[in-house]
């Protein structure tokens, strides 16, 4: 079996190249393959590969005090999704091109999957105000599933959010507003960002759609989690739309 991870953690990194090559060098080593994404703000990583060979790649960044916070979602599939391997220094781990989005000082406000479950159960979260889920993915991710009477929003991409969400603001001024997305990246920056533009009954979904998953399930979930590699998609069992031995 290949296990898949996801991964990201925001630090402060200024030897990014370097960085980069250290967990290339080591990916390649093992027959590892999928994506490393290496910033001034932190590391995003989508991999797949033996479980040894993956968690050697993790390891170069938990010996790293910046890194001591790494959250690492898996999920298992028959074959390898992922066609070759890619290490890239970028300005940012997920484009947002907002300043002031990166959390290296303090996140937005989260809210854990196992809390969010019971409040989309009860219709409302502990104090009692409505809740709305809302979506931070394009359109083309959240057309394989999102939760159920999400508030989803006809993007393309990441940067065209806060325009696209700004004709709702007024109508979610009574709500709390919970941010999702696949792993966390998205909605960790929108919330913060949103946070900062005054909007402050948002928080964020701890882990994402994958984090979810892995710890509820399916619950008020409709339909699959849209993956960035050839499995295409994941149930709430976190198993693949596409697997060759499936």
């Amino acid at each position: 079996m290949i296990l898949n991870i996801a991964a990201y953690h925001f630090a402060p990194i200024d030897d990014a190249d370097a960085l980069a090559a250290s967990l290339h060098s080591v990916a390649e080593a093992g027959c590892v393959r999928g994506t490393i994404l290496v910033a001034p703000e932190g590391v995003n990583l989508f991999l797949a590969g033996g479980e040894t060979a993956v968690d050697a790649v993790l390891d170069v960044l938990r010996r790293d005090d910046r890194f001591a916070g790494l959250g690492v979602k898996r999920s298992w599939s028959a074959t390898q999704p992922f066609g070759r391997l890619k290490a890239k220094v970028k300005p940012e781990i997920i484009t947002f091109r907002r300043d002031g989005t990166a959390p290296l000082d303090a996140r937005a406000p989260a809210v854990d999957p196992a809390t969010l479950a019971r409040w989309i159960a009860e219709g409302h979260d502990d104090a009692g105000r409505r809740l709305v889920l809302l979506d931070t993915r394009n359109r083309e991710e959240f057309g394989y599933g999102t939760f159920e009477n999400a508030l989803t929003l006809p993007i393309g991409n990441f940067t065209e959010l806060p325009e696209a969400l700004a004709p709702h603001r007024e109508a979610l001024a009574d709500a709390t507003v919970v941010s999702f997305c696949t792993g966390g990246i998205r909605c960790e920056k929108a919330a913060l960002w949103l946070q900062a533009d005054g909007m402050r009954n948002v928080l964020q979904l701890d882990g994402g759609i994958l984090a979810y998953f892995e710890q509820v399930g399916g619950f008020g979930y409709a339909g699959r989690c849209f993956v960035f590699d050839g499995r295409v998609a994941l149930d709430p069992a976190l198993k693949p739309l596409v697997d060759d031995a499936a």
